[in-house]
């Protein structure tokens, strides 16, 4: 017999993919209880290792650099490429499980999934979520789990439907929201795929396919390239023409069927050079790329997207080319997919981030209010990781001051924009202005300075090249060694919280290797631009040192360092030793009373 336990937190978070981490993770750090399930026995979701999904997002659209999702989602880029040079796929969901694991206000439950929602009405036509009911099978616990705020990152929008909740499935005709490249109207969707990891042996390895596999030709797979064996391919894909909740089961074994039979061509079906490859992996969970939608005061659109619309709302921001696939999958006579490239990356506004019906429901992921079409690029799991850490933050706001979601746009937006810029969130087009930002009003001045890249713009509030301006200070590289920048208070003030905000190579030109197009052209190990050894000297009043903060072997972008209170006249970074790159390179520098 199961046993039943009553828990309760400000936030719950249902569904442990990146943008289900990343909402937990800020909510957590913003200071609200948090407790987050997911139904698997790791994190990660798509991107997990059993899924194995690259993290892809805003910058991997076709050689538009800087533009890689910054904040929570970056931070545990950077530390699974510093310590996972060997490109293990379990290290990804350690990095996930041990960030989770560490923040105090987070509580972790694995293998438990969200089987119901209890609602009461909230007088205004809303209702409101009061708990949800979830399961844990592995252990025989039933649970009840009370909230103030909930946030629905299951990918199908499974919170939402057991909360009843408006949702869309399939794709809108061209005259609905006057999108010019709608499909439909239909209920069809985008399909699932498989994907496996294979590796060169060096000597002949047979492959006996097992008995159900399906047969392909070369005239099959003509429009579907597998020229390269390593990874699998996305476009093993199947299921847009079934019900992509319901039919799981049956789509994952036609995946498997698919999967093996293209293995099969490659190894035994035609000249290809692949006796010497053979499987090391491959999945038994498919990646699903759409499902419901969940819909929000604002449907996001092809058009919003095409005209980079900068709402006024604005939480996170997209790049991926909207990226549509026939529902039909590896069995069409269609190309596997169609890319529309937007001209620049575009805004996600808050308002399509949590429910029109459910006055307490965010959500983060595949299942965000917006068209097939605008899903087609909203869906990549770092543009989804973004939109996570948006409204975990905007949930621990409305914690904080007592309101709902829809209230954050009507009357706190502004503060919930500042908040998410402080923690790196990237904002399109949005600069910081924290008038509690000390360093806005200070004088600064460094030992050198590249030109465009001037010790002034570390508090120019943008943390990012954008629109021809670097953003950044970089020191001259002949100066080798004791590169510093130096920030003059106002006047004396007690300060105890400095923030630095380092280049991680988000303007790195793009190589067309593979790993560098799927991993947003991350190194494999800590990034070059990236300071590695510094120090923070506080000089206090009388102009001598007051307080000192020795840093090394640094690999992160976001640095916050926090310190006991002393009065200072001045901030000065000292630069000793980059991760490999000429230049000292720093964005932006905050200092906090």
């Amino acid at each position: 017999m199961a046993d039943m336990h009553q828990l309760s937190a400000d936030v719950v978070v249902v569904g442990g993919g990146l943008s289900g981490v990343c909402a937990a993770l800020a909510a957590a750090r913003s200071g609200a209880d948090t407790i987050l399930i997911q139904d698997r026995p790791m994190l990660g979701g798509n991107t997990s290792s059993e899924i194995r999904v690259h993290a892809g997002g805003a910058d991997n659209s076709g050689g538009r650099p800087g533009y890689r999702e910054s904040g929570i989602v970056d931070e545990i880029r950077l530390e699974e490429s510093a310590r996972n040079p060997q490109r293990c796929a379990q290290m990804w969901d350690l990095v996930l499980y041990e960030k989770c694991y560490e923040e105090d206000k987070l509580t972790l439950l694995l293998n438990t999934t969200c089987v119901a929602a209890q609602t009461r009405d909230n007088g205004d036509g809303r209702s409101l979520i009061e708990s949800i009911i979830a399961h844990r099978e592995s252990t025989e616990d039933h649970f009840t789990i009370a909230g103030k705020f909930f946030i629905d990152c299951t990918g199908d929008g499974r919170l939402a439907a057991e909360a009843g909740a408006e949702y869309r499935v399939g794709r809108e005709g061209p005259d609905e929201f006057g999108e010019p490249h709608a499909q439909g109207p239909d209920r069809e969707t985008m399909g699932a795929s498989l994907l496996w990891v294979a590796e060169n042996m060096g000597t002949p390895v047979p492959f006996t396919p097992p008995s159900f596999t399906h047969k392909f030709t070369e005239d099959d797979l003509v429009k579907r390239g597998h020229a390269s064996f390593d990874h699998g391919y996305w476009w093993v894909e199947y299921g847009g023409q079934m019900d992509t909740v319901k039919d799981k089961e049956e789509i994952r074994d036609e995946l498997l069927a698919a999967m093996m039979g293209v293995w099969d061509h490659i190894k035994n079906g035609g000249q290809h050079a692949a006796a010497n490859w053979a499987l090391k992996w491959f999945g038994w969970v498919p990646g699903h790329r759409e499902s419901r939608r969940i819909i929000g005061d604002h449907i996001l659109t092809e058009n919003d997207l095409m005209n980079s619309v900068l709402f006024e709302d604005r939480v996170a921001h997209g790049g991926w080319p909207m990226d549509t696939h026939p529902p039909g999958g590896i069995y069409c006579d269609l190309p596997p997919a169609d890319f529309l490239r937007t001209p620049d990356i575009y805004s996600i506004p808050l308002r399509a981030l949590y429910s029109k019906d459910v006055a307490n429901m965010f959500m983060a992921g595949r299942c965000v209010s917006c068209t097939h079409m605008a899903m087609s690029s909203t869906r990549l799991a770092a543009t989804g990781a973004a939109m996570g850490q948006a409204v975990g933050t905007a949930a621990a706001m409305c914690v904080a001051r007592e309101c709902l979601p829809r209230d954050i746009v009507a009357s706190h937006v502004g503060d919930l924009q500042q908040q998410l810029l402080k923690d790196d969130q990237y904002i399109a087009d949005l600069p910081g202005h924290d008038p509690t930002d000390l360093a806005r009003r200070a004088r600064v001045q460094a030992s050198s300075e590249l030109a465009g890249f001037e010790a002034r713009k570390v508090i120019d509030g943008i943390t990012r090249a954008r629109n021809g301006d670097s953003h950044q200070w970089a020191s001259d590289p002949v100066e080798r060694s004791g590169s510093q920048i130096e920030l003059w208070l106002e006047g004396p003030s007690v300060i105890s919280e400095v923030h630095l905000t380092f280049d991680s190579g988000y303007s790195r030109p793009l190589t067309l290797t593979e790993s560098d197009w799927f991993n947003g052209k991350m190194i494999r190990g800590p990034q070059p631009e990236t300071v590695a050894d510094y120090t923070i000297d506080i000089i206090g009043e009388d102009l001598a040192p007051a307080h000192s903060i020795p840093v090394r072997n640094n690999h992160l972008r976001k640095r916050v360092h926090h310190f006991t209170p002393v009065s200072a006249s001045a901030v000065v970074i000292r630069v000793s030793r980059t991760n490999g790159d000429a230049s000292a390179r720093i964005f932006e520098v905050r200092v906090y009373e």
